[in-house]
C-alpha cells in the first residue's frame, strides 16, 4: 500500500493532520513540542483510494536532547519508506531556520513533496504563506488541520501523486499481538530485535514510547501485527497529561489485540503493577505470554532458579496459571523467536474447538465421578456440555438441573479438567452453567 509521510519541525500540527486523515484520535495531540516520538501509522481513504499515513516526530537539528537525535532518525526512516512526503510549516510563526534545514533534506530525498502551510485559519492568512516559496519546494498548500479547511484539496493532490503507486487490500483478519508491561522493561527493544531494525525509539528513560505502534511482521512463516504500547504505570505516578493519554492508549491496544506479550524485568521480578496488567489482559479475555526479559543480567541462570522464578510468577497470577513463560534477552536476541512461536500457539489455542461428542465423552464420566456438591439437600446433575462456536475465547456450556447452585470452585474444577484434556495454554476459558 502507498505510504504518505508527514514531516516538519515540532508543533506545526502534524499529528492533528494525521488524525484528520485517518479520522481517528490515534496520535496524541498536545501543545507541548516533541509530543510525537515514534512513527505512528494509520490508514486513509479518499475518493476510493486507500493509502497509509505516517506521523513523525518533529525534526530538530543540533539538539542535546537524547530524544531529538532519535526523532531525526525516525523522520529519516519515514522519508525513505514513503511514496509522498507532506512537509508541514506553520504560517503563524512563519519561516524558520529549522524549516530551511528540513527543506534541504527533502530536496535531496528525491521523493514527491507537497509543501503544506498549516494553521491558515482565515482567508487573509493565506497571503502569509507566500514566504514559503523560498524553500524551493513548489506552491504552498494552505490548510487548517484543526478545522479541516483545505484538507480536501490537499487529499486530492495526494491521490494525484499516488496514481502510479499500486493499491492493495488491507488485511484486517491478521492477528494482533500487543507487547505490554511496565515502563523500561524492554518492549521496544524486543520488537526491534524481531524486525531487525531500529523501528522504535529505545532509550534508558522510562516512558519513551508514548503512542501504540503497529508493526507488520511477515517473516519466517509468521504473519501478524506487533503492537508496541506505552509503558503502563500506576495511576499515582501518571503526572503529565501526555502519559495519561499513553496509558489509555495502552489499555485500548490490549482491548484490540488477540494475544498480549507481558514483558517482565528479570532484575526486578513480578510486581503489583505487572499483576494489574495481567488482570487487565484477563478482564478483556486476551491470550497471554509472559516474557522475562534481561535474563542476561542474572548471574545464576540454573534450571532451579528458572523453575523458582516460574513458580513465583504462576503463584502470584493464580488462579490463571496455564500460560507460557519464556526467559529472554532482547539485547542478545536470546530465545526471542520462541516468544513469537508461543504467541502464535496461544492465538491458535484460542481458536481450537472441541467437538461436542468428544467433550461429552471425556467430561460426563468425570462429572459423574466428581459431581457438584449438593446444596441445601438438593442433588445437582450435569447432563450435557458443548463448546460454543464463534466466540473469540473458548466458551463451554454445561447444562444442569439446578445451575444456580453450581459455585465458582466447581467451575474452576471443570476448567482445569478441560485444560488437562486439551491444550488451551495461554488463553482464558469461559465456563457457563445453564438450565437443562
Amino acid at each position: 500500500m502507498a505510504l504518505v509521510a508527514i514531516v516538519g519541525r515540532p508543533n506545526v500540527g502534524k499529528s492533528t493532520l494525521f488524525n484528520r486523515f485517518t479520522q481517528t484520535r490515534q496520535a496524541i495531540v498536545d501543545d507541548t513540542a516533541g509530543t510525537t516520538r515514534d512513527r505512528q501509522y494509520g490508514h486513509c481513504e479518499w475518493n476510493g483510494r486507500n493509502f497509509s499515513v505516517v506521523d513523525t516526530g518533529g525534526w530538530v537539528e543540533n539538539s542535546d536532547d537524547v530524544f531529538e537525535e532519535e526523532i531525526r532518525k525516525q523522520v529519516q526512516i519515514a522519508i525513505e519508506e514513503s511514496d509522498v512526503v507532506l512537509f508541514m510549516v506553520d504560517v503563524k510563526t512563519g519561516l524558520s531556520d529549522l524549516d530551511s534545514e528540513v527543506a534541504g533534506v527533502l530536496r535531496q530525498a528525491k521523493k514527491p513533496v507537497l509543501l503544506v502551510s498549516n494553521k491558515t485559519d482565515t482567508f487573509d492568512m493565506q497571503y502569509a504563506s507566500a514566504e514559503f516559496y523560498s524553500l524551493g519546494l513548489g506552491d504552498p498548500i494552505s490548510i487548517s488541520a484543526a478545522n479541516g479547511s483545505g484538507t480536501g484539496d490537499l487529499l486530492d493532490l495526494v491521490v494525484e501523486k499516488l496514481k502510479n503507486i499500486p493499491d492493495q487490500e488491507t488485511e484486517d483478519e491478521i492477528p494482533r499481538f500487543a507487547v505490554v508491561g511496565r515502563p523500561n522493561v524492554g518492549k521496544s527493544s524486543i520488537i526491534n530485535a524481531f524486525v531487525g531494525e531500529d523501528r522504535h525509539i529505545v532509550t534508558d528513560i522510562a516512558g519513551t514510547t508514548r503512542d501504540s505502534i503497529y508493526t507488520r511482521y511477515d517473516k519466517f512463516g509468521f504473519d501478524f501485527y506487533l503492537v508496541d504500547t506505552a509503558g503502563i504505570r500506576k495511576k499515582s505516578k501518571v503526572e503529565e497529561n501526555l502519559e495519561f493519554y499513553s496509558v489509555m492508549r495502552s489499555i485500548r491496544a490490549i482491548e484490540n489485540s488477540d494475544v498480549c506479550v507481558l514483558m517482565l524485568d528479570a532484575t526486578r521480578g513480578i510486581e503489583s503493577q505487572d499483576m494489574n496488567i495481567v488482570s487487565l489482559v484477563l478482564k478483556n479475555q486476551k491470550g497471554l505470554v509472559v516474557v522475562v526479559n534481561k535474563w542476561d543480567l542474572i548471574e545464576d541462570k540454573s534450571n532451579t532458579v528458572m523453575k523458582n522464578y516460574q513458580d513465583a510468577i504462576r503463584s502470584k497470577l493464580a488462579p490463571f496459571t496455564d500460560f507460557p513463560i519464556i526467559f529472554t534477552s532482547a539485547i542478545n536476541k536470546q530465545r526471542i523467536m520462541k516468544v513469537l512461536e508461543s504467541a502464535k500457539d496461544v492465538y491458535l489455542h484460542r481458536k481450537f474447538h472441541v467437538t461436542t461428542g468428544k467433550l461429552n465423552a471425556e467430561m460426563l464420566p468425570l462429572i459423574e465421578s466428581y459431581p457438584p456438591p449438593s446444596n441445601k439437600g438438593k442433588y445437582i446433575k450435569i447432563k450435557y456440555c458443548t463448546q460454543l462456536a464463534g466466540p473469540i475465547v473458548p466458551t463451554f456450556i454445561f447444562f444442569a438441573n439446578l445451575p444456580q447452585y453450581v459455585k465458582e470452585p466447581y467451575k474452576r474444577f471443570l476448567e482445569n479438567k478441560i485444560r488437562e484434556k486439551w491444550n488451551f495454554c495461554g488463553t482464558p476459558i469461559n465456563i457457563f452453567i445453564r438450565q437443562k
